[in-house]
């Protein structure tokens, strides 16, 4: 899908962030809402040699697999006007040219039971991108994330602040992956912090 196929005739868009984008969203927006979108799972198993890693050693960014059994937590911000034209064009370098990832549109269900879902655009890296990594140990990603760091900065600042995210914006969804990856990079850099 193309960013001229989702801007037209619309006013307003919702993009859903299950990543940096929930800390980092570096767009204008209207308003934002905590929620999820159902039939995917977060998994950190795509590459990254941009913002954090390079390419002898990819950072580990998330993204979504899908899964008919799960949800994914995360937030939706709403543009509106010129802002959905500028956060696209912004989004585009960010998640399409340095990252790899593919836009979708999704059912986004907000934390508020009584709400329709709204139509929300998302970026999810497939397998068949060259920055794919797949499926690896907690230990062996953690390890990874503890040692990457890209133009933006550190591998392991986007593993703890999205844990933190979920931790005060959604405490009560369990995130076994995330959760398992971030205890096992803290252990490696206590390891490394120790070794010095």
């Amino acid at each position: 899908m193309k960013p001229q196929d989702i801007i037209a005739g619309k006013t307003s868009l919702w993009i859903f962030g299950y990543g940096s984008l929930v800390w980092k969203p570096d767009f204008k927006y209207k308003r934002s809402k905590v929620g999820y979108i159902q039939g995917y799972k977060r998994r950190f198993w795509h590459g990254d040699n941009f913002h954090r890693g390079n390419d002898k050693l990819p950072g580990r960014v998330v993204t979504l697999i899908e899964d008919d059994d799960e949800a994914t937590w995360g937030v939706a911000f709403e543009v509106a006007g010129s802002q959905v034209e500028e956060s696209l064009k912004y989004l585009n370098v960010r998640e399409t040219v340095c990252g790899g990832y593919m836009t979708k549109m999704v059912d986004f269900f907000t934390e508020e039971e009584d709400q329709l879902p709204v139509q929300a655009l998302v970026y999810i890296a497939t397998s068949d991108n060259p920055l794919y990594l797949g499926p690896a140990s907690p230990e062996e990603i953690g390890a990874q994330i503890a040692l990457c760091r890209g133009k933006t900065g550190h591998n392991l600042e986007y593993l703890l602040r999205l844990a933190e995210f979920m931790r005060s914006s959604c405490p009560h969804v369990e995130d076994h992956h995330l959760f398992s990856i971030e205890a096992a990079a803290l252990t490696m850099v206590s390891y490394l912090l120790a070794a010095q």
